[in-house]
């Protein structure tokens, strides 16, 4: 595993458990907003081993619920299933974080039971997910599947958005909603310029009141809309 960080306690980033999380390097989108753009960037060094990590959690289990594995995209990582698996070992829920375009990975591991909870990323509707994703040939259909897994009900998960000005638009939320038509919980996230993102000083924040319109607009289609990163 290139395991590039590690929060030792988190309240946020497992809805409703104590957990760790543990961040991978490397990446098969470019996000030009991504606030983790240290974990791009070749070479990667890794910051804590396997055994290292796994010893620390080992140590931690009488506190922590949970394990969140985030990125970079951890799905890129070769020996990801058996991380997981000594993770589930430890009496431990998984959460992945993924950007969904290694649908194949994400089915099985969550056919395996390595997995609890997902959350995947929605970068924009269909016409706009390359740009957003910083990758102009990307294939929507690896996208595609795996939003249609996870809307099966296989697995708890979320989708979320990061909605940033200069990439997203009301349209984008047009097509958002009927694509993921069915999801129960829906997450829209105030972009924060961090100083860290690939493209810096090129976007900003929608304001609260248009944060509220965009949440309008997928409502009709989802359970429930949520925004992060807003106060309200």
């Amino acid at each position: 595993m290139n395991i590039c960080g590690l929060q030792k306690t988190t309240l946020l980033d497992y809805p409703g458990r104590v957990a760790a999380t543990v961040f991978t390097g490397g990446c098969n989108f470019r996000c030009p907003f991504c606030h983790n753009s240290q974990l791009l960037k070749e070479p990667l060094t890794a910051a804590y081993s396997s055994e290292e990590t796994l010893a620390f959690l080992t140590k931690r289990k009488g506190v922590l619920e949970g394990v969140c594995i985030t990125g970079g995209e951890p799905t890129l990582c070769y020996d990801l299933e058996d991380f997981l698996t000594e993770i589930q070992a430890l009496g431990l829920a998984v959460k992945l974080d993924t950007n969904g375009y290694n649908p194949n990975v994400l089915k099985r591991l969550c056919d395996r039971g390595l997995v609890n909870y997902v959350a995947m990323d929605i970068k924009a509707s269909k016409e706009n997910y390359g740009k957003a994703a910083g990758v102009p040939k990307l294939r929507i259909e690896s996208i595609n599947e795996s939003v249609e897994f996870l809307l099966s009900g296989s697995v708890p998960y979320e989708f979320r958005t990061t909605v940033v000005r200069g990439l997203h638009t009301s349209q984008d939320f047009d097509g958002i909603g009927p694509w993921i038509k069915g999801c129960s919980e829906y997450y829209l996230q105030c972009f924060a310029e961090t100083g860290h993102i690939l493209a810096p000083g090129l976007y900003s924040a929608f304001t609260k009141d248009e944060m509220l319109g965009f949440a309008k607009q997928v409502s009709p289609f989802v359970g429930k809309v949520v925004l992060r990163g807003i106060e309200y």
